[in-house]
């Protein structure tokens, strides 16, 4: 298997065990709003998506928007004070 092809299929795989575990932790709680720190890490994987031609500048920015992702699930999980 090809190296781009790899880290594609990681990114994919992660983003999806991170929307599956957000989706059980939200199962019985009534449904949040869109943050700007999703709409944020949203913007950088479709910014990734488009960029086909430089592959440093679109994995960087696949990585971005893991890493916003991670930390807005995070953030929505601390209890509020």
């Amino acid at each position: 298997m090809d190296t781009s092809i790899m880290y594609i299929t990681i990114s994919i795989a992660l983003l999806a065990l991170i929307a599956i575990f957000s989706f059980i932790v939200r199962k019985h709680k009534e449904p949040q709003k869109f943050t700007p720190l999703a709409g944020l890490a949203f913007g950088f994987v479709l910014a990734a998506l488009f960029t086909g031609g430089d592959r440093l500048i679109g994995y960087s920015l696949f990585g971005i928007g893991i890493i916003l992702s991670v930390i807005d699930i995070v953030r929505k999980m601390k209890p509020k004070q």
